[in-house]
């Protein structure tokens, strides 16, 4: 699958897209209908969703926080973009680094560049969030234009991450495997069908969140007094 991977990203951004239409990455998340699970507002076991992982989760706030955020996004989804770059600067200052919020991000790739994204945020380490930040923020240079693999590569070395290190990445199968494996477990176990997808304290909201209803979320849900 690695050489599929490689294969794809050499490839134009039209093809890149028809290959993941065609479900050469994601075959889980095909409509298949609501399930409860999957409904807007459905809730889930929050002790099985935040069970340990083919990855660790990367958790941003205070452990013993009354509120947890998980969100299933893709690196290619102009919603989860839009989310990261507008809203969760918000999230982070009023609520995660005042001790109301702790926050994961889950990989949930749509299409084989996602993965890739997900991958090199992988490999830099302890700088991940720093690494998503700069691949959502610069989106449309490297998720939108026609050679996707060279776009992603331009972007990546702004992190100091060399080409070396950047094709050595994208050829770990283990990691690419693992990647993939905790996007099949949010669609089996979670319902998750679009990214993106935030379960707040096991309740489900589903599509790009403003500021407004993010607060009109989580303030019904903080510790009165």
């Amino acid at each position: 699958m690695i050489g599929s991977l490689m294969f794809a990203l050499h490839k134009s951004r039209r093809d890149l897209l028809k290959l993941g239409a065609a479900g050469f990455v994601l075959a889980a998340i095909q409509p298949i209908g609501l399930t409860p699970v999957s409904a807007q507002n459905a809730r889930v076991d929050v002790e099985q969703l935040m069970a340990e992982g083919a990855l660790p989760d990367v958790v941003e706030g205070q452990a013993n926080a009354p509120i947890t955020i998980v969100e299933y996004a893709s690196m290619t989804c102009s919603h989860c973009a839009a989310f990261a770059n507008n809203v969760y600067p918000t999230l982070k200052s009023k609520y995660i680094d005042t001790g109301k919020v702790k926050y994961i991000l889950r990989e949930f790739p749509l299409d084989p560049l996602a993965t890739a994204g997900f991958m090199l945020a992988r490999c830099a380490g302890d700088k991940r969030e720093a690494m998503i930040a700069l691949l959502f923020a610069q989106q449309k240079n490297w998720a939108f234009v026609d050679k996707p693999l060279d776009g992603l590569s331009n972007v990546v070395k702004q992190t100091g991450m060399s080409q070396e290190s950047f094709e050595k990445c994208l050829k770990d199968q283990a990691l690419y495997d693992k990647v993939n494996l905790v996007r099949d477990r949010g669609a089996e176990k979670f319902g998750v069908n679009a990214t993106p997808t935030f379960f707040i304290n096991g309740k489900r909201v589903s599509g790009e969140m403003t500021v407004d209803q993010l607060d009109k979320e989580i303030t019904p849900l903080l510790p009165k007094g």
